[in-house]
């Protein structure tokens, strides 16, 4: 018979941290801290097996459940000392989620579960106070009503803002017992009227409607954008746990928390996080009321004058401290950690490990490893790469001298300038149009996860550094401020007011997440350098990689930004970006329009020297380190002159009868230019381009190589062959124009000729065309089209709908297709190296970027990438982990 669920508690368990596929990370994580002895509430989880059942046989349960599940209840009614259902003495459940990964806020949870009219007295009397039982009645009916029944959250909130108000109170602490009471009844009514039904009362039945609303959360909207925001399969289910309750709301001595073992922020070693006193969890992550440090230290650094947990509760706070140290020995991590004290004891209701910003997770990693906790292979394989790109951008430029309007929490660090919005589906709308954002919330809840996907940044005016906004932001890498008490923010003007002053939506404000400031208007910013911990942690990775790391770059500004992060070289120089700017694009339209031989020499001519003061520059910037150039490549309809205006000035520059050019240009227009007269084609027809360009590098190189006294490393690539043919064809001419510069000047520049492999019958014919060609580089954009017969500009319309409903693992224009696209760079690569043992082989498409892709290239056995320079920090990590055997969930078609 199938184990569908798993018990822990009483110093023992059935499960253990290695199951969490099947128990989930909170499940596993319970069981795990069960089997060390540390104080957590007992329970059980039931498995993510059932979810899976759950889904594939009409949202019906195995037929064993029930009695594991009853038999669960019974050994759960033993450990706590009274049962579940009992009217006398009841036990109370907590009902949670728990997927393998972490989802924090995207599914349900609900407490206090087993409460009813006849168990809320029993509940008053054991705990000798009668305003705590009717508070955790009242939680319960809105919890439950709202995550099983379907009712909105702001009917019960707005029946209590409504009752707050009439009676003059402010806060919900200031509520009596009479008052809960009365509570009570309203929202058994409004559930009542909702549902044609009175409140469930039997615990039972509130148990199994529990249970199938966890699980019917895992296909609620913002569970889906959430897993497809972080590549969750979908088939992974979350597991269901029922722990017995504890409460953090019975007394002076309770309280609730969450806390971190180290700053998640800063990744500083120090016990981070908040609690409150007479308190339940959901009031410290969802804002509602403004919570209190854990430690001394903190109050201090915050201002704050209300007492910490180490002054509050000095004996609990010890323990936790000892609790913490032991947990994050433990897992080898830094952990996040929700706990509940109930009375004076403490239980641990969670722990797992702490989601973090990219500039933490790098002071975490190498710290630990210097502590001896991980090892330095560790610590590079624990960084994603893709967060690398959180320090890559501009922060607030600190000579700035901004308005400051208010100050709130630095809940995720950077800064980010943007209109602002107070609707997070409007964001999304806005955002598609191409306008940046920042979300304006109150607080944010689960539902704004789309909102706050697009948005440049987040500002709430409620919540800690732990609340549900704070959570989000950082894993997502978005700056964002939290609990600016000093705005008020008005959803039905559209505006919110702070020192005076109305911003409305469409106002532009800048937010720094580092320092929790809101600046009116737009800051100026400052680029980042990457030190510290990054520069460490780089230093091992590089150390740890097989493949070099390039990047594509053809002007200055990309080449500095290039070396800059550490680029090894440039992998794809693109000779026509040279040619679009004011100055130059006349010549070469003069180029391109010449019906004869002379007169494209006359333009080419005009062209040389501006190509050679180009190439040089580059080639003093990356002195010493490999340059691939490539000849001019793109069709020639995107040179051409357009416009009226355009055809006068090419016109006059050449002396030419406007209609005469009219028509020159109509000729050269093609149905389909991707696929049409560019790349080696151009060399083939005019080869007097290809001289032009080589006699430039060849120049350039020469003239570099005198003023840095390095030589240039110079790599030809000629794009978009298909044969050796067309390779050879050109090769001679390049061969020919460095000899005539070697006899002009005495000088023999030293160069290599090679190809770039975008074609499918390039990669077919890799042994041939290996016979001239001394490297590869693999356009994988190109080679992406071609092979799959999808256009990259025109497969935003369809792609999407193929990764959601699972044709594409990927969009394989970011992620490579391994077993199509992939599978012709594993063939070309080994046909290639078959004739010429020595090849080199690269790739310069965009899935140099890419650390799935790049894992990929490292099974191939490329000998680099190259990326874009912003990039080039990720994937020199990637090629560390790809080297250190890192598994990659990659996307296939």
């Amino acid at each position: 018979m199938t184990k569908w669920v798993y018990n822990f508690g009483g110093g023992a368990a059935e499960g253990a941290a290695v199951m969490k596929n099947l128990l989930g990370g909170k499940g596993a994580n319970l069981a795990e801290m069960a089997g060390l002895g540390l104080p957590v509430p007992p329970g059980f989880t039931i498995t993510t097996e059932v979810c899976a059942h759950f889904y594939a046989n009409g949202k019906t349960y195995p037929a064993e459940l029930g009695a594991q599940i009853d038999a669960a209840l019974e050994r759960l009614g033993k450990l706590a000392g009274h049962s579940f259902g009992e009217a006398k003495w009841p036990l109370l459940v907590s009902v949670r989620s728990g997927a393998r990964a972490s989802m924090p806020g995207m599914m349900d949870t609900v407490l206090n579960l087993g409460l009813n009219d006849d168990t809320v007295g029993a509940l008053a009397g054991i705990a000798r106070n009668e305003r705590f039982a009717y508070d955790s009645y009242r939680r319960f009916i809105e919890m439950y009503a709202t995550v099983v029944l379907g009712l909105e959250h702001h009917e019960f909130e707005d029946a209590l803002e409504h009752y707050k108000a009439e009676k003059s109170l402010v806060l919900d602490t200031d509520l009596s017992a009479a008052d809960w009471r009365t509570i009570v009844g309203t929202f058994k009514t409004i559930v009542e009227k909702a549902t044609s039904r009175p409140f469930p009362q039997e615990p039972r039945e509130q148990l199994w409607g529990a249970i199938g609303a966890v699980f019917s959360s895992w296909m609620n909207h913002r569970a889906l954008i959430y897993r497809q925001l972080h590549n969750i399969p979908e088939d992974w289910g979350t597991a269901v746990n029922v722990q017995a309750m504890v409460f953090g709301n019975m007394d002076d001595n309770s309280a609730t928390g969450v806390a971190f073992t180290r700053n998640p922020s800063t990744g500083l070693r120090e016990l981070y996080g908040e609690f409150l006193i007479n308190a339940q969890g959901e009031d410290v992550v969802a804002g509602i009321r403004t919570p209190q440090s854990i430690t001394e230290a903190a109050r201090r650094a915050g201002g704050s004058t209300r007492p910490s947990m180490e002054a509050a509760l000095p004996d609990v706070f010890e323990e936790f401290r000892h609790v913490s140290d032991l947990l994050e020995r433990h897992y080898r991590d830094m952990q996040d950690m929700e706990f509940t004290v109930e009375r004076g004891k403490l239980w641990m209701l969670q722990t797992r490990t702490g989601k973090r910003t990219a500039p933490a997770a790098l002071k975490i990693a190498v710290d630990m490893a210097n502590e001896g906790l991980i090892t330095r292979d560790e610590a590079i394989l624990r960084i994603d790469p893709l967060s690398l790109d959180q320090l890559l951008h501009p922060t607030i430029d600190p000579d700035a001298k901004p308005t400051i309007l208010a100050s709130g929490l630095p809940a995720s660090p950077g800064a980010a300038v943007g209109e602002i919005v107070f609707d997070a589906e409007e964001a999304e709308a806005l955002s598609a149009a191409g306008r940046k954002i920042i979300l304006v919330r109150v607080e944010t809840s689960p539902e704004d996860i789309g909102g706050m996907h697009v948005a440049e940044g987040i500002l709430t005016t409620r919540g800690g550094m732990t609340s549900h906004a704070a959570v989000v932001a950082r894993g997502m890498g978005k700056p964002c401020v939290s609990g600016v008490g000093a705005i008020r923010v008005s959803y039905e003007d559209q505006s919110f007011t702070v020192a005076g002053r109305r911003f409305a939506k469409g106002d532009v404000v800048t937010i720094d997440g580092s320092a929790g400031r809101v600046i009116a208007g737009a800051v100026k910013m400052r680029q980042p350098e990457l030190t510290g911990e990054f520069a460490v942690l780089m230093e091992w990775a590089d150390k740890a990689r097989r493949m070099r790391v390039r990047a594509n770059a053809e002007t200055p500004a990309d080449a500095r930004a290039a070396r800059r992060f550490g680029a090894e070289g440039v992998g794809l120089a693109r000779t026509e970006h040279m040619f679009f700017e004011d100055d130059r694009i006349v010549a070469v339209r003069e180029m391109i329009l010449a019906d004869d031989v002379e007169g494209r020499r006359t333009a080419l001519a005009k062209l040389l020297p501006i190509q050679r003061s180009d190439f040089q520059e580059l080639f003093e910037i990356m002195a010493g380190l490999p340059v691939t150039i490539r000849l001019l490549d793109p069709p020639l309809h995107e040179f051409l002159p357009h416009t009226e205006a355009d055809i006068a000035e090419v016109a006059q520059a050449m002396g030419a009868d406007p209609a005469k050019l009219r028509q020159r240009a109509k000729e050269l227009s093609e149905f389909n230019p991707m696929l049409g007269f560019r790349g080696v084609r151009l060399a083939v027809a005019f080869p007097e381009i290809a001289e032009m360009q080589a006699r430039a590098i060849f120049e350039a190189a020469i003239a570099s190589a005198i003023e840095t006294g390095v030589p240039a490393l110079i790599e030809i690539m000629v794009p978009l062959v298909f044969s050796k043919a067309e390779l050879d064809f050109v090769a001679e001419r390049i061969r020919a124009t460095a000899k005539a510069v070697e006899a002009e000047t005495g000088l023999a520049p030293k160069y290599h000729i090679g190809t770039m492999i975008e074609l499918p019958r390039a990669c077919l014919r890799a042994a041939e065309i290996a016979e001239t060609a001394e490297f590869f580089s693999f356009g994988t954009n190109d080679l992406t089209q071609t092979a799959l017969g999808v256009s990259r500009d025109d497969a935003g319309s369809f792609l999407g709908a193929y990764t959601q409903k699972g044709i594409l693992a990927a969009d394989p224009f970011v992620t490579i297709d391994q077993e199509g696209v992939g599978e012709l760079v594993r063939l070309a690569a080994e046909r290639a190296r078959a004739t010429r043992p020595s090849i080199k082989l690269g790739i310069c498409g965009e899935h140099g970027g890419d650390p799935v892709s790049i894992a990929f290239f490292e099974s191939v056995g490329l000998d680099y990438v190259s990326c874009s320079p912003y990039r080039v920090p990720i994937a020199r990590l990637a090629a560390a982990q790809a080297a250190l055997g890192k598994a990659s969930a990659a996307g296939t078609a």
